[in-house]
């Protein structure tokens, strides 16, 4: 990492910082205002794997099926490594194939933004474009597998229960500026 003019820091090699955590944690917000307020490039994988397949992730799921899905975010992840300095949103479910958490470490920082599953349900505006979603039931256990998993994968975990996003967004920037990441 080098000082380069105007105050921007210029990291060497592949840097990522990948957001993960439950639906609705508000990860592509967050990528995409820290972003915006420190002059980095942000993707989403949802979006990065929609675009690759030139479906939606409903359509995907409907009609390919997860195990297709998933395929293809490893492959959008792989993507990744020939990039620099992204702030990348990650799928909900990013962290079920140990092969993707891996990816990450070698790319970059995993941020774990944890909350609780009832608060992500309130966040979530349009439940129908959730798939692996379902039922607030299915929500529950899907939320109860993954949790362990997002916390294993965590370099840095921020707590985002009872916070507004604009607390939450202010905390992820201080926390990743003073440790060098953004």
């Amino acid at each position: 990492m080098q000082p380069q003019g105007r105050g921007y820091v210029v990291h060497e090699g592949c840097d990522h910082l990948f957001f993960v955590g439950f639906l609705g944690a508000g990860k592509s917000t967050l990528a995409r205002n820290l972003g915006a307020l420190f002059h980095r490039p942000h993707v989403d994988t949802d979006r990065l794997v929609e675009r690759a397949l030139g479906r939606s992730v409903t359509e995907i799921f409907s009609t390919l099926g997860e195990p297709a899905f998933r395929e293809a975010e490893t492959r959008e992840l792989r993507k990744l490594a020939g990039r620099k300095s992204l702030l990348v949103s990650c799928g909900g479910g990013i962290v079920e194939r140990p092969v993707n958490c891996e990816l990450m470490h070698q790319m970059g920082v995993v941020v774990f933004l944890d909350g609780d599953l009832e608060d992500s349900l309130r966040q979530i505006r349009c439940p129908e474009r959730r798939p692996d979603l379902g039922s607030a039931e299915h929500a529950a256990q899907v939320y109860r597998r993954r949790r362990p998993l997002y916390e294993s994968a965590a370099d840095l975990t921020i707590d985002i229960r009872n916070k507004t996003f604009e607390q939450v967004a202010h905390e992820a920037g201080q926390l990743l500026w003073e440790r060098g990441l953004l």
